[in-house]
């Protein structure tokens, strides 16, 4: 519990005090976010906006779960690190796309096909690394279940250990690419996937620590208890990500002195992604990350019904918080709309999550 405090704290207050300081250094790199052309014509003031600030929560949540572990003289859990091994990858991808938009000047970076190879290289490891390192109880990290708020009967592992395990990876894959690939659509507009993540850390730092509580280890009841590898780590580590990112927003809402960029975008949603895995609720992401499905689901759907009818148009502009602003709408009231909206998604995730628990006892 105090590592959980530690790591949040220390993660807030460094995004909060040393972001000016990273600006600085992006302005005199010249890491200039680039504008669509296409895009709301409001937008063009933004242009030359430091980007990549992603680099700031990713570096700060990271030292900061260290930090909280150190000072409580433990050590770091194998589902911690695979945590950070994710968000940190992803990121990894997202700067390799962001460098060559602010070398090139152009809002076309890394092409779409390579940043999914690069997720599917970092959720392969992830999913393969995920299966080793079972505890006492002979739990691992990554289940070979589907799960959504517990593990369901259903094991990919009845086909055989080669199948079995491609299966595991696939599932994983799915995840973890549709997850970075949607956190990254909707970080259009200042501070509105920064602050839906902020819910969907939240949530994950609340089920964490409950899965704790309960767990099959620790408690006298069987009764509802959860087979988790290291539930209060991965509690620490959505505390340390929560934090980093609320101290990030300080500085993200509009008018925003940084933006997050793919760095950030791709970080966020593979640090979700890993978080959903392996507490067992990658089901429950789909309302846990409600805000994000739909910013994803307007942009497949935009792309659909352009084939179908010949080029007419469902939304005005996709991702689906632009065809908002293009009716006329604020950029500050889209973005707190949306958050509500997020909000709602989480504590409808959150609460079916204790609601299912209650459905167990006794």
């Amino acid at each position: 519990m105090i590592a959980l405090l530690i790591a949040g704290g220390f993660s807030l207050l460094y995004s909060l005090l040393l972001t000016p300081l990273f600006v600085r250094g992006f302005n005199r790199l010249r890491w200039g976010q680039p504008i669509r052309v296409d895009g709301p014509k409001e937008h063009e003031v933004k242009r030359g906006t430091p980007t990549m600030g992603g680099l700031i929560f990713l570096s700060g949540s990271v030292i900061a779960y260290f930090v909280g572990k150190l000072v409580m003289g433990e050590q770091p859990s194998p589902s911690a690190l695979l945590v950070i091994l994710m968000a940190v990858g992803a990121g990894l991808v997202g700067f390799i796309d962001d460098f060559m938009k602010t070398r090139q000047q152009a809002s076309a970076g890394l092409g779409g096909w390579a940043k999914i190879v690069g997720q599917v290289v970092i959720a392969v490891s992830f999913a393969l690394l995920g299966i080793q390192f079972a505890n006492a109880a002979g739990i691992t990290p990554v289940s070979t279940h589907i799960s959504v708020f517990r593990d369901l009967p259903f094991d990919f592992m009845t086909f055989g250990p080669i199948i079995g395990i491609g299966l595991v990876v696939i599932w994983v894959m799915v995840i973890v690419t549709a997850t970075t690939n949607a956190v990254n659509v909707t970080d259009g507009l200042d501070g509105l996937a920064a602050g839906a993540a902020i819910f969907a850390f939240g949530a994950y730092l609340v089920i964490g620590f409950w899965q704790a509580a309960q767990s099959c280890v620790s408690t006298a009841s069987e009764a509802g208890c959860y087979e988790v590898r290291d539930p209060m780590d991965l509690a620490v580590i959505a505390a340390a990500f929560l934090g980093g990112v609320g101290g990030f927003l300080w500085w993200n809402t509009n008018p925003a002195h940084v933006f997050m960029g793919d760095t950030g975008s791709m970080g966020i949603g593979g640090a979700i992604a890993a978080l959903a895995i392996l507490s067992r609720t990658e089901v429950l992401l789909i309302l846990i990350g409600g805000l994000f499905i739909i910013e994803t689901g307007s942009v497949i759907v935009q792309r659909l019904y352009f084939k179908v009818t010949h080029g007419k148009r469902i939304f005005l502009m996709s991702p689906i918080h632009h065809h908002f602003e293009l009716k006329g709408w604020a950029e500050v009231t889209v973005v707190v709309r949306f958050w509500i909206i997020a909000a709602l998604f989480v504590i409808a995730g959150v609460g079916a999550f204790y609601g299912e628990w209650l459905l167990q006892q006794p």
